[in-house]
Order: C-alpha cells, then structure tokens, then sequence
C-alpha cells in the first residue's frame, strides 16, 4: 500500500462534484471547520436516549476518531451527520450545510462506508464500481475511467473481474472504500472499517486513510481499536453512554487523565509471575506477556517506581528496564468510561 499516498491524487481528477449555479458552493461558516455539532441529543421511540448534549468541531484535512463502547452512540452520531437519522435537538451542519434542512447538499459533499461492505455480491469488483460511479450521475464512459483509476489506486488489479464474493475482508473493505470514492467527497464516514480484518489489511487501510487526508479529505472514524485512533487521527472524541467525556488530541487525553504507570520488564520472561505476585495489592496491576512487561499504576509518581523496584529487588530478577511512563490509549478509555474496549 506504499505507493496508494503517491498516486492518491489520481482519485481527484477523473470527475469533481456537479455544479449547477452559485447553490453549489457550501455557505461555510467557517472553512477551517468542515464538522459541526451543537448540542445534539437523539431520542428513539420509548424515550431511549442515544445521544445527549454532543458538541464537537472537526477541522477540514483532518482524521477525528469517535472512541466508545458499543451503544456509547457512535454509529448514531455518524447517521445523523449522513443524514440518515434526523436529531432529537441541537443542531449539526457538514461541510456547511444543516443536516435537516440542507440534507441533499450534505449528501453531495459526504461519503460513507458501514461495518458491513455495501457491495452487490453478484457483482464483480469492476461491476460494483461502474454501478456505483453510474449511480452518481457519471456516463458511462467515465464510469467505467473512474473504475480503472480506483481498480489501480487500490492495488486491486489481480482480482478487479473475480466476483466479491471470492474477496478476502481486506479486499472486499478495499473496494467497498473504492465505491465510496466515485465522486471525490469533502467527508468520508468510515464506521468502523477495519472491525473482523487481519492485521495486514487492517494497516492497509490505516495507509489509505492517511493518504485521504494528505489531499485534504476529511474523515470521521469510529473505532473499537485503541492503537487504530491513536495512528491515524489528529484528534479523538471519546463517547459514554451518548456524551462526550473527553476530547482532544491522542497526547493531550494522555496528559489530561493525570495518571502514569510504572513499567517493569525482566530479562527472563518466566519472571513475570513472580513480579505481578509481588505487586499484586498495587493498583491496577497489568501484565503483558507478549512484551514482557509488568505495569501498575503510579499515583506517587518516582516513589510508586521506589517502591517497585525495592520488592523486585528482594526477589532477585534481573530487569532490562523500570521506568514511569504516561498511560497508552487504552488505559486512558478505561479510565474515562470504565469500560474496556471489544
């Protein structure tokens, strides 16, 4: 997927979005913000409450990774910013239109991928991908251009003409993300795209989306993976129980919990038992086995790591390292919803 960032700018001069007058163009309130959410509640039928209160800005070019368990209102969120659920109160507007009563000119300027690939499985790639292109308004000629381009960008060549249904995960998310690139949005919803792919495809992905948005495109992201939000996005919205709890930058979440964690790796692995027994009525106690390491939590900061390194000492392990160290991702959202991730 290397050279997907170096050619990335071919999916943007096949075909622009239709202009028909001066309505064209988004009235943007603010062209730095392509995202805007202001006090957004959605209240289902039987008085289910999925999302409570949600204000949020995302800056144009940029990833934002929308973080929470399942129900915390992720996909809620993304539904009603493409237009597909209307909200309850509050207001949101993408890519300068209101979501209610601009619908069709937000649908204009977004695309979106679900969990599930939205492909006509009697199809085969190249078929899917001229449907869709046609389905957007293009002739036929270009459709079948713009097929090409993306069959090539996306490294999907060898199996282009194979039915879907012979695509592994990875390729069929490939695909998927390829139709909704027909016409170059200035948003892509990507719910959830790498859920049930291996780790390979999964980085393939990871590689498109930093290419998208080198070229300026937008993208909203939910994910249940820790590591997956802190590569990509520029910013991350951790959601609980429909309200954000927590926003900001991977580094400044990291920051602002104010907790750090004294780290211990033995020089020989089978020693990791010893040293979680001996710090076992620490808090927060977490062994690693694939990195050799032993973590607890440090609220005394150097003397949590004083202590630690005392008790191992009196067992007589050897350490390569003992260190204090800021929280990861993944401590940071048990933290602040008390939950872990699936």
């Amino acid at each position: 997927m290397a050279r997907h960032a170096d050619s990335l700018e071919s999916l943007y001069v096949v075909v622009d979005l239709p202009v028909s007058g001066s309505d064209s163009y988004p009235s943007v309130v603010s062209s730095a913000l392509v995202i805007e959410l202001v006090g957004v509640g959605k209240t289902f039928d039987g008085g289910i409450s999925a999302l409570q209160n949600v204000s949020l800005t995302v800056p144009t070019g940029s990833v934002c990774a929308l973080l929470g368990h399942n129900g915390a209102g992720k996909t809620t969120m993304i539904n009603i910013l493409s237009t597909l659920l209307r909200p309850t109160t509050g207001r949101a507007v993408v890519a300068g239109y209101d979501v209610v009563r601009q619908a069709a000119k937000v649908r204009s300027s977004i695309a979106m991928t679900g969990q599930l690939a939205a492909l006509d499985w009697q199809l085969t790639g190249r078929e899917n991908l001229v449907m869709f292109a046609r389905l957007r308004g293009m002739s036929r000629k270009n459709a079948h251009l713009r097929a090409g381009v993306l069959i090539e960008q996306f490294d999907m060549t060898h199996a282009a003409d194979r039915l879907v249904t012979t695509y592994s995960g990875g390729m069929m998310r490939r695909i998927d993300i390829a139709a909704a690139l027909v016409v170059s949005p200035k948003v892509l919803f990507l719910d959830e795209p790498t859920t049930g792919l291996d780790p390979r495809s999964r980085r393939s992905v990871w590689d498109l989306v930093s290419a998208l948005k080198g070229h300026g495109v937008t993208v909203l992201l939910t994910t249940q993976y820790l590591e997956e939000a802190d590569v990509l996005s520029d910013s991350i919205v951790v959601l609980n129980e429909g309200r954000v709890v927590e926003s900001g930058t991977a580094d400044d979440l990291k920051s602002r919990v104010g907790m750090s964690y004294c780290t211990v790796s033995p020089v020989n692995p089978d020693d990791l038992a010893k040293i979680v027994a001996v710090v076992a009525d620490l808090k927060d106690v977490q062994a690693d086995y694939e990195e050799n390491t032993v973590s607890v939590l440090a609220p005394n900061g150097m003397a949590t790591v004083t202590e630690v390194f005392r008790r191992v000492d009196q067992l007589g392990v050897e350490l390569v390292d003992i260190s204090l160290r800021r929280p990861s991702l993944d401590e940071v959202f048990l933290h602040l919803t008390g939950k872990v991730t699936a």
